[in-house]
């Protein structure tokens, strides 16, 4: 995967002139796993270890440079926020085109706005332009449409740690109910509590790479073992550094007293 718009437009380039790519940065490697019906895999992993990209790949946002990605059935994603919406449109025009990508006639989508309008419950905003709304407000927007929608494979990218509290219980209870009457999940969290709670298997990315993969459970706790060990040993470091800041600072200050005393 091409990491950005500098590496894309210089692979062009080359390939414009019948070179291979001679810039690029490996964020995902040897990865291989199948997602099948009725599964709810939760992706866990530091940031930079390719989570948020293995999403795109499987949705087509981005194309492989190797390997392949085959799906079948609509998927519906949440992943950037704000990603497939106009920012000129309301909520209301939005939903109408969200709603015809994901195949909905116009008759259908009649009788789902109401449920749409209740879930998001953003109330006279969904009137007004998405480029005046909060981050949490396009969640709420997002959310309701895939709740309307209920697509066979539902992907998320952290969009339980936006909006507050209440809100984020609904989405919790919505996906525990779409998990339970049969739908396929994978979520993106960087909270192990909520990949507990809604999902059966995990997969441990570091570095572009799958760590670990399994059991919720067992992942998650190896996991967060590794992030304690991770974690306690950047603390044994920082005294060091914090003493060596310290006497740089009092050294500056002696510096200082000397040379005021010269002067009288």
């Amino acid at each position: 995967v091409l990491a950005n718009s500098s590496d894309r437009f210089s692979a062009l380039c080359d390939m414009l002139r019948g070179r291979a790519p001679t810039r690029h940065t490996t964020v995902l490697s040897d990865i291989s796993f199948k997602v099948m019906p009725g599964c709810s895999i939760g992706i866990i992993g530091e940031n930079g270890a390719g989570k948020s990209t293995l999403l795109k790949l499987i949705t087509g946002v981005l194309t492989p440079s190797e390997g392949k990605v085959k799906t079948r059935g609509a998927i519906g994603a949440l992943l950037e926020l704000g990603a497939g919406f106009h920012p000129e449109y309301s909520g209301r025009e939005n939903i109408r085109l969200s709603a015809a990508l994901y195949g909905i006639t116009d008759a259908e989508l009649k009788t789902k706005m109401a449920e749409i309008e209740d879930f998001a419950d953003i109330g006279h905003y969904i009137d007004e332009p998405t480029k005046h709304y909060s981050s949490g407000m396009v969640v709420r927007l997002g959310f309701a449409i895939i709740a309307a929608v209920r697509p066979p494979l539902l992907i998320t990218d952290e969009v339980l740690g936006v909006g507050d509290e209440s809100f984020q219980k609904k989405c919790s209870r919505w996906i525990d109910d779409y998990v339970n009457s049969g739908g396929t999940l994978l979520l993106v969290s960087h909270s192990t509590y909520h990949v507990q709670k809604l999902c059966r298997e995990a997969i441990w990315l570091h570095e572009g790479k799958v760590e670990m993969q399994g059991d919720v459970f067992t992942v998650t706790q190896h996991y967060l073992a590794w992030h304690e060990a991770k974690q306690s040993k950047q603390e044994k470091i920082a005294p060091v550094i914090h003493a060596e800041y310290e006497y740089g600072i009092e050294s500056v200050v002696i510096a200082i007293i000397v040379l005021f005393a010269a002067f009288l």
